[in-house]
């Protein structure tokens, strides 16, 4: 692959966008006193914590790894743990910083939070510090909490290259796409200076930071791997549909959580973001097995759990915004998009999006994102809701993640390389990259 001058550039131009705009001025944490903290808030944010997680370690996982054959179960297993392990040190050591620490500029947060200085709970005094965006739970909550969906985003994208990725430069693109793409529009979207919280963009919890931000790049990283070995040749069957079922059962639970908990409170809004959950997935696996129904004659256990996700996906940006009626149009519009996305768009599209994250993640985030243009009520979300600036949320996220993914994978490619070779990926990557494999 040449190796021209104005793709460094590129590189350059990119890092001076999020390293120029780091203030290293002193934030300091929020301190009180810990009967400001409430026990019942606390409570459900630690169980959403705890919820969320489990979406990606065994759920994603789970789902993941059924749909790949046989010979990439291990591996496709693997990478959904590695990342959580990569992604928690990322977090802690400046992720967090990054993402929600104020700082002078709406692009990035500011360093001064390293190795999360300042966090502390000091029970002698009764002293402890707290989030100035939740100030009724530990700023350590807060902190699990969030690094929880900075795990499950990276994890997502590992389904658009599944079976043909190198383990090294799939840990470096997971490391460096945290630092430089999630960790700023985490910050644009979810920290009050952020510039499009700022504007008025409406992301309750992910739609944009997490699955626009997922799908731009997995369809960037579909594209820069190319296609796997005989697709579009020979039948790629799933290995263990069981397996997928179980790990689309673990994501829509957990999605009560990742809804839920972003209310960062137990309150009123909580118990509606449940609500419309249930309602968008309900729907949104309907609307997918309908259109299934109409084109082929059948419905499978596949399209079941696909527009699943694709429903969750849709009303995670609007959950705490919308109510039961707008839940089940949303759901069902996902549902509808997301199989075009899987199906129609790929082809069009013409790139091995192994496991349809973009079909599904970058589709259902950006209907998502667009209904809760239309359909949030000034009622539930307290603020006046413009379907432009949701637009602008969502292609700035598509477009800002899928450049910079892109000259990540540029300079990975150029140094350790981003494919296994042919025999390594006829072999399999359970056995070729990690030496084990399913009996």
């Amino acid at each position: 692959m040449k190796k021209p001058v104005a793709l460094l550039r590129w590189l350059g131009l990119a890092s001076l966008l999020s390293v120029s705009s780091f203030v290293c001025a002193e934030t300091a944490p929020y301190v009180t006193t810990v009967d400001k903290v409430s026990a019942g808030d606390t409570a459900w944010m630690l169980t959403s914590t705890a919820l969320v997680l489990l979406m990606t370690i065994p759920g994603l996982a789970l789902f993941y790894s059924g749909m790949v054959r046989k010979k990439n179960v291990l591996a496709t297993a693997l990478q959904s743990f590695a990342i959580c392990a990569l992604v928690t040190v990322v977090w802690v050591v400046v992720g967090y910083s990054l993402a929600f620490t104020p700082s002078e500029s709406p692009y990035i947060g500011s360093l001064s939070r390293l190795f999360l200085d300042g966090m502390t709970f000091d029970k002698v005094q009764g002293l402890i510090s707290v989030s100035h965006i939740a100030p009724t739970i530990p700023e350590s909550v807060m902190v699990m909490f969030q690094l929880t969906f900075a795990i499950i985003t990276p994890a997502l994208i590992t389904g658009a290259f599944a079976e043909r990725m190198r383990f090294s430069a799939l840990a470096v693109f997971m490391v460096l796409w945290s630092i430089f793409v999630y960790a700023p529009v985490a910050h644009w979207v979810w920290e009050p200076t952020g510039w499009l919280a700022a504007m008025g963009a409406l992301d309750f919890a992910g739609g944009t930071v997490v699955h626009i931000n997922a799908g731009a790049a997995g369809l960037v990283c579909a594209f820069m791997l190319g296609k796997r070995q005989g697709y579009g040749r020979e039948p790629f069957f799933p290995n263990n549909l069981m397996y997928t079922l179980m790990g689309a059962s673990l994501l829509w639970v957990g999605w009560f959580g990742f809804n839920a908990g972003s209310a960062l409170a137990a309150d009123g809004r909580a118990g509606m973001a449940m609500l419309v959950t249930q309602v968008a997935a309900a729907t949104g696996t309907l609307g997918w097995l309908l259109v299934e129904f109409i084109l082929r004659g059948r419905v499978s256990l596949l399209g079941a759990c696909s527009g699943a996700v694709a429903g969750l996906v849709a009303i995670t940006p609007a959950s705490g915004f919308v109510d039961v009626k707008s839940a089940l149009i949303i759901g069902a519009i996902a549902g509808v998009c997301c199989y075009w996305g899987a199906t129609g768009l790929k082809r069009l599209l013409g790139a091995d999006d192994s496991l349809d994250v973009f079909g599904i993640h970058g589709i259902g985030g950006i209907v998502g994102a667009l209904l809760t243009g239309v359909f949030a009520s000034k009622q539930l979300s307290g603020v006046d809701v413009s379907f432009l600036t949701q637009a602008i949320g969502a292609f700035s996220t598509l477009i800002y993640s899928g450049l910079v993914s892109w000259i990540i994978l540029l300079v990975i490619d150029w140094t350790i390389g981003l494919r296994v070779d042919q025999d390594q990926e006829h072999l399999g990557l359970d056995l070729s990259q990690h030496g084990e494999q399913v009996p």
